[in-house]
């Protein structure tokens, strides 16, 4: 039996039991979470289509074991050239370490399942050698297996992603677009935003899942706050404002004592010649809590300097010249990361959903784009576009 869990900072559902229930159809996993539009708390379509991330420990041998119990699952030509060997090396090979089965039906609903290891996994997390895995544990998802304890792992992710978010924004912005910029992350670069996605998705998926970001990354919030690099100024219906230390004298900071009652004072904080050390020492913050994949490739462009930790140990850290050359320069790094796995990704997708599944899905891709960019031209194009971004 497998441990079925789900936690507060998770999408709370109800049909969780019913989601759950498909891993007892499946071989044994290690990991398993449901991401995506169908966690929308306005999401109550049936067809909306339920995707599934499962973490297992040897790929072939779980794809052997799931041909057996569910060789519908797969596109008809991997099964009769190759088998669970075949699958396995078009992920590795050609994808980002992952295989989907697309449009499985299920208790009247249709699903999506990826198939990642485990070690993979957990890589991209920490390093985002690929910005894949890492992008989607990001923003909110419903943990239904974590033996692991990926939930704790991911922490280290979610101070980076908030920590790059940081690094983009400017002085003053909201809750709602702090969140916005740390969902479009992983989105940066990625090719199916060109010709096949939703222009909307940033915001739908904020929108929809606000309450669950905040659950997310208040610890992170209170840190930086607490570091003195962050500031919360007047409560409003953009859920607060939040001001970068160094870039005002006064701030209005909102504390909740109960649903309705808010205290509100003022407090004066130093200005002086601080705005500019600010840059510098908070910008080198942001970009000391990036993943180590990021920052090896940030040094490349911008140059290291030789430091010694408060471990004791030398470290390598990368040089700052300027705040906006830094977030330039990271976000380069991410869009090239995010653009390679994105192309990867889609000719591995289209080989592992068969052709007629890719013609389901580019159809359903297209009812996105339609509805989101119908007043564009480049509609037309992206309908022959998107037949290079399938299975994603």
């Amino acid at each position: 039996m497998q441990k079925k869990m789900g936690s507060g900072v998770e999408q709370k559902m109800e049909n969780g039991e019913e989601l759950a229930s498909l891993l007892d159809v499946l071989p044994r996993v290690e990991f398993c979470c449901v991401y995506g539009s169908s966690l929308l708390t306005n999401s109550h379509d049936k067809k909306t289509m339920v995707d599934y991330i499962l973490g297992v420990s040897d790929p072939m041998q779980w794809h052997s074991e799931n041909l057996e119990m569910n060789k519908d699952h797969y596109a008809s030509w991997m099964v009769h050239l190759g088998g669970s060997k075949l699958i396995t090396e078009v992920a590795d090979e050609i994808g980002v370490g992952v295989h989907f089965n697309p449009f499985v039906s299920w208790n009247d609903r249709m699903i999506k399942y990826g198939v990642v290891r485990m070690h993979d996994l957990v890589q991209d997390i920490l390093n985002w050698e690929r910005f894949y895995f890492s992008g989607r544990l990001q923003k909110p998802v419903h943990i239904l297996v974590d033996n692991l304890d990926i939930r704790n792992v991911n922490s280290v992710n979610l101070k980076a992603a908030m920590s790059a978010a940081l690094l983009l924004l400017p002085p003053k912005f909201t809750e709602v677009e702090l969140y916005a910029r740390i969902c479009s992350l992983s989105y940066m670069g990625d090719l199916r935003m060109l010709f096949a996605e939703d222009r909307n998705k940033v915001q739908k998926i904020v929108k929809g899942q606000f309450n669950l970001f905040h659950s997310m990354y208040k610890p992170f919030l209170d840190d930086y706050a607490a570091k003195d690099l962050l500031r919360f100024s007047s409560w409003s219906d953009n859920h607060g404002i939040i001001i970068q230390t160094g870039t005002c004298i006064y701030h209005i900071i909102a504390y909740y004592r109960s649903p309705l009652r808010i205290m509100i004072r003022m407090v004066l904080l130093p200005y002086h010649s601080l705005l500019k050390d600010y840059g510098l020492s908070a910008a080198g913050s942001f970009v000391s809590s990036l993943p180590q994949t990021v920052r090896t490739r940030m040094g490349m462009k911008l140059g290291e300097k030789r430091k010694l930790a408060e471990s004791g140990r030398t470290i390598n850290e990368v040089v700052i010249n300027s705040r906006e050359e830094a977030a330039e320069c990271m976000r380069k790094v991410v869009r090239r990361i995010v653009m390679v796995s994105s192309a990867r990704q889609a000719i591995a997708g289209l080989l592992a959903a068969g052709g007629v599944n890719a013609v389901r899905y580019l159809a359903r891709k297209m009812v996105k784009d339609w509805s989101s960019f119908s007043q564009d031209t480049s509609v037309t194009c992206s309908v022959i576009a998107s037949f290079f971004f399938i299975g994603m």
